[in-house]
């Protein structure tokens, strides 16, 4: 491939630098899920992770090669310093895949060599020469990020770039690591280096860049004009600081206005064909999914997947898209996967009946799984006459993306009211299966659980977030808990669905609960890496 190519590959980072993100640290199975629907979304290069950071980075991307690299699916890719040992540990990682990535880097700014890699520059250009030649040594698909390269004097730059395209790099991306850059200024130094580097015809320039002053996407598309054909992104924009170029955001942008794209990428105007290879439809499930694994809610205002991104309060509005959509509307809710919410199951439903609709929706569930989220199925049909496919995605998410099994939620009680103390009583089966209960008094019911749950499981924590989404409207609908808590340095997430908030903020805690008590149990501290943010 080369910069001629007329479409925009979309490499997804969401399971690397998405996951840099405080609180959203995610497990083995939970990334070969989101992996999965990456695969299904459509994305050319899934970032599996960081295979040197960890022994769980290392599986996780091994899993995902095995699973999910497969013929005809995404190119899998493993970062990796530009140091022999990282390398290696990425081409082992990577081995199951059928088509895999290196992904090597190293900082090349004035200020990253002085005060983070104490090297000269003549230094960083011989490093970076071998190390992209020894990724070569593995695989052929090889791709070179000098760190900080926005912030890198331009004739370094070029000749850096030069040297790890002769060394064998196929695509060079070009990182706006502490997200400072104007769109012009990134398009300019997209320009640049097409303009100088001699031998940029026979790799991709990608672009990588984070959102601190809310320009990564605008940066992404200016670069996309000058030149650049590989887009690094995460679902939801989750990230480091304020997060990554938002996935969804630079699809919808690049579909909505292809005719404004295209002559960019040598087509004609009117062309109606797509600029990427994403299936547009499976945006919504792929964010839905992102956040509740995370426990990163999407705020309501968030552009194209936020609950208000098609909502009319407006009653000029109002009016313009009833008499015609395309008023006050550049998109319909359809082309991202957003349906009616038609309501299609009650508590007569049969098992087929619900693994069909289940299908439909894109989940593919074990014989175990199903009959768990069965069950608790016909427990929320008993209590709500309708089910939508939003409860649906709901309770599936909530039984079968769950933490560790350690700690379980036997029993909650709740007494409160205008004139009482609210007080809680809970039951929880340990690990070892010993069933203990204890009671607290609390500010308010959630408060009074939560203290009666520290009693019993007794890790001290620090909650940071508690926050309660309703997922369809109504007074019986299903309420979404989602918590943050932090212990020491480090944030765990927890989140669980019952039409009793109650009940789902028990839950929910527990959830992070297991996930700290499963950390501190492994005290597996990933080694402290320098990663490309």
């Amino acid at each position: 491939m080369t910069n001629k190519t007329d479409r925009v590959i979309i490499f997804d980072t969401t399971l690397r630098d998405g996951e840099q993100c405080p609180g959203a640290t995610l497990n083995i199975d939970e990334k070969l899920v989101i992996a999965k629907q990456l695969a299904r979304l459509g994305v050319d290069v899934i970032e599996a992770g960081f295979a040197f950071a960890s022994p769980g980075d290392f599986e996780a991307v091994k899993k995902i090669s095995q699973i999910v690299g497969i013929e005809n699916g995404p190119i899998i890719c493993s970062l990796a310093r530009a140091i022999k040992a990282d390398i290696e540990a990425a081409a082992e990682a990577l081995k199951p895949a059928v088509n895999a990535r290196i992904h090597t880097f190293i900082s090349t700014s004035d200020i990253h060599l002085e005060y983070q890699l104490r090297k000269s520059r003549a230094e960083v250009l011989a490093i970076a020469e071998e190390m992209v030649a020894y990724a070569k040594s593995f695989m052929t698909d090889v791709e070179f990020s000098p760190m900080d390269a926005a912030r890198t004097d331009p004739e370094f730059l070029y000749q850096v770039l030069e040297a790890a395209i002769a060394a064998g790099a196929t695509t060079v991306n070009i990182p706006d690591t502490v997200g400072y850059t104007t769109p012009s200024e990134f398009g300019a130094i997209i320009k640049g280096i097409i303009e100088n580097v001699p031998n940029i015809d026979q790799a991709i320039i990608s672009v990588h860049g984070h959102n601190d002053l809310g320009l990564a996407v605008a940066n992404f598309l200016e670069a996309v004009k000058n030149g650049a054909r590989q887009l690094e992104c995460t679902i939801n924009g989750i990230g480091e600081r304020a997060g990554n170029a938002s996935l969804e955001e630079l699809v919808m942008a690049l579909h909505v206005r292809r005719q404004y794209f295209n002559p960019y990428l040598g087509r004609a105007a009117d062309s109606q064909e797509s600029l990427t290879n994403i299936d547009t439809k499976q945006i919504y499930k792929t964010s839905r999914l992102v956040s509740n694994l995370t426990g990163m809610l999407v705020q309501a205002n968030k552009a194209i997947v936020g609950a208000n991104a098609f909502a009319h309060e407006s009653g000029i509005h109002q009016d313009g898209v009833l008499k015609n959509r395309l008023t006050y509307e550049i998109m319909d809710a359809k082309l991202i996967g957003l349906t009616d919410n038609q309501i299609v199951l009650g508590k007569h439903s049969g098992r087929n009946a619900f693994r069909t609709r289940l299908k439909e929706l894109g989940f593919e569930l074990s014989d175990t799984e199903l009959n768990k989220a069965f069950v608790r199925f016909k427990d929320v049909a008993d209590k709500k006459k309708e089910i939508s496919d939003w409860d649906l995605e709901a309770i599936v998410n909530d039984e079968i993306q769950q933490a560790p099994d350690l700690f379980r939620v036997e029993l909650v009680q709740v007494s409160c009211g205008s004139n009482a103390r609210p007080t809680a009583t809970v039951t929880l089966r340990t690990p070892n299966g010993e069933e203990l209960t204890d009671a607290a008094i609390g500010t308010g019911p959630v408060d009074a659980v939560y203290k009666a749950i520290n009693r019993v499981v007794n890790v001290p924590n620090e909650l940071i977030e508690f926050s309660v989404q309703s997922v369809t409207a109504g007074i019986d609908a299903i309420g979404e808990v989602t918590i943050r808590l932090r212990y020491e340095s480090r944030v765990f997430s927890g989140h669980a669905a019952n039409t009793d908030i109650i009940v789902a903020s028990a839950q929910a805690y527990v959830n992070a609960l297991n996930r700290l008590y499963s950390a501190l149990q492994t005290q597996e501290k990933p080694e402290e890496v320098s990663a490309l943010h």
